[in-house]
C-alpha cells in the first residue's frame, strides 16, 4: 500500500490549545518571494479523517508558494484522544479558531465535507480571505431547494464507527487509494455528525448567506443532475464560483486519481482573484 503521508516534504509539527490540537505547517521553496500581504491557506478535513487526507493536494499548493496551514480538529489523527460521546459541531467550529489565531492573518479556507459545511458557519462571523468547499455537506437553505430523496435513516450511537471502504476500487480510486484510507479512518462524533445530517430529527445547519462577504468557491463531485443542482445552489447561496466535477466520487476528489482536476480548479479561482504570487 502506498502511504501517501510518507511522501510529504519536511514541515513543522505542533500541538495547539488545551486539547493539543495536531498542526502541520508547510512552507514551499518559493514562500520567500511571495507578496507578505498573501494569505495562508488553512485545510479543514471531513468527518472520520485529518490532515492525512490532503497528502496529494499539498505538494502542489508549497509548490506554488503557499504556506499551508493542515489542521486536525480534537481527537482526530494524531490530536489528543479525548471522550468523543461528548463533542459537539460547536467545539469543532472553536477548533478551527484556534489554528485561525495560529496563523496570524485571516487565511483562504479550505474545507472538504464535514469541513466545508464547518467553514460555511465559521465564515459568518469569524473573518476569513476567502473560502473553498471541496464537495462540501450541504446547508440546510440548499436543502430545502434540492432535497434528498431519502433521508438519513442511521440509528448512530455514541460514537460513530470507521467507514470500513470494504470496495476495491471505484470509479477514480484505485486499490492503493483506497487502501491508504483504510489504513487512517477512524471513528466520528455522534453528536457533531447528527447535527449536519439530513433525517426527521435533524434538518441540517443553516448558514446565512448574508454574514459571509469573502470571496468563495464550490467544487462538487457530481454523479447526477441532484448532485450537479445541489452543487450550483450552494455556489448561488454564497455568490461564489462553481465547478462540477462529474463521474467523481466523495472522497476521490482528494485522493483519487483525478484529484488534479480540484487543484487545478482551485489554483485557477486563486490565481484570478489576485490571490497569487506578483
Amino acid at each position: 500500500m502506498r502511504d501517501f503521508t510518507k511522501e510529504l516534504p519536511d514541515h513543522m509539527e505542533k500541538y495547539v490549545g488545551e486539547n493539543d490540537l495536531f498542526l502541520e505547517i508547510f512552507e514551499g521553496e518559493n514562500l520567500s518571494i511571495a507578496d507578505n500581504n498573501r494569505p495562508p491557506l488553512l485545510y479543514v478535513h471531513g468527518a472520520f479523517t485529518g490532515s492525512w487526507m490532503w497528502s496529494k493536494y499539498i505538494p502542489h499548493f508549497i509548490s506554488d508558494g503557499w504556506k499551508c496551514y493542515v489542521m486536525n480538529l480534537r481527537s482526530h489523527y494524531k490530536s489528543r484522544l479525548l471522550d468523543m460521546t461528548k463533542i459537539t459541531f460547536e467545539d469543532y467550529l472553536e477548533d478551527i479558531k484556534e489554528v485561525i489565531a495560529e496563523c496570524g492573518v485571516p487565511p483562504i479556507l479550505i474545507g472538504f465535507s464535514m469541513g466545508g459545511i464547518l467553514s460555511q458557519k465559521l465564515a459568518e462571523n469569524v473573518e476569513i480571505a476567502g473560502l473553498v468547499l471541496i464537495d462540501s455537506v450541504i446547508s440546510r437553505e440548499v436543502h430545502e431547494v434540492v432535497p434528498y430523496e431519502e433521508l438519513d435513516q442511521t440509528r448512530p450511537g455514541i460514537i460513530l464507527p470507521a467507514p470500513t471502504r470494504e470496495e476495491l476500487s471505484s470509479i477514480d480510486e484505485t486499490k492503493d487509494d483506497i487502501e491508504f484510507q483504510r489504513k487512517y479512518l477512524a471513528m466520528e462524533s455522534s453528536k457533531a455528525f447528527t447535527s449536519f445530517v439530513f433525517s426527521i430529527e435533524s434538518k441540517g445547519i443553516s448558514i446565512d448567506n448574508s454574514s459571509i462577504s469573502c470571496p468563495c468557491l464550490v467544487v462538487k463531485a457530481v454523479n447526477c443532475d441532484d448532485d450537479d443542482r445541489r452543487g450550483r445552489v450552494t455556489a448561488e447561496h454564497l455568490r461564489a464560483e462553481y465547478k462540477g466535477l462529474w463521474n467523481t466520487t466523495h472522497t476521490g476528489v482528494l485522493v483519487g486519481q483525478r484529484y488534479m482536476e480540484s487543484v487545478d480548479t482551485i489554483m485557477d479561482w486563486l490565481r484570478r482573484f489576485g490571490i497569487s504570487l506578483p
